[in-house]
């Protein structure tokens, strides 16, 4: 098994490609051990000394580290998500999260339904795909007074280039299709 690395714009996340899918549907993304219960692989993960997130995409996982150096802990994951695929064990258990959780927490008017249905068509066709390039996820969390609120996740969360990437691309994206967008804000969840 041959497992490919790339940099992301953030320098504390590196994303890993396995060669195979990781995530069938959505995406999943761990911010501790305790959140890790749920997946064999992001517990595998998380015993390796300096790994304080994990985040799943379709084929690819970005681990985001302390303030240790890679070339230290690249060989540990490295050799983690061998291991896990090569054992045959499940990315996600049983009783994983449910796919995209916060989608359940979306919050907009009602009189907003057509806004809100543009803003997602293009989040899912021209920014996700873009933003899973640099091994993060962006997904939409609602829409009030103009103001569209998004959640960042895997790289992107905690990247030092994510304001301007929301500032200057998504934010810049999203009002050129729909005029009635003022600004583009990040929450948490």
């Amino acid at each position: 098994m041959f497992i490919q690395t790339e940099t992301t714009p953030n320098p504390a996340t590196l994303k890993f490609l396995p060669g195979r899918v990781v995530m069938e549907n959505g995406t999943a993304e761990f911010r501790s051990a305790a959140d890790a219960e749920t997946s064999p692989l992001a517990a595998r993960l998380f015993g390796v000394s300096g790994v304080t997130g994990v985040f799943f995409g379709y084929d690819f996982i970005t681990v985001t580290k302390d303030s240790q150096e890679w070339p230290h802990l690249k060989p540990a994951i490295l050799g983690t998500i061998m291991e896990h695929f090569m054992s045959g064990a499940p990315v996600m258990g049983k009783n994983g999260p449910a796919v995209d959780v916060d989608s359940d927490d979306e919050f907009f008017d009602a009189d907003d339904e057509g806004i809100v249905a543009t803003i997602k068509e293009l989040l899912e066709t021209r920014v996700r795909p873009a933003v899973a390039q640099d091994g993060g996820d962006i997904t939409f969390r609602g829409y009030k007074d103009g103001t569209v609120y998004l959640n960042m996740k895997g790289a992107c969360s905690g990247c030092p280039s994510s304001t301007a990437t929301l500032k200057h691309g998504v934010q810049n994206l999203l009002r050129h299709f729909v005029p009635e967008i003022r600004e583009v804000e990040a929450v948490g969840v």
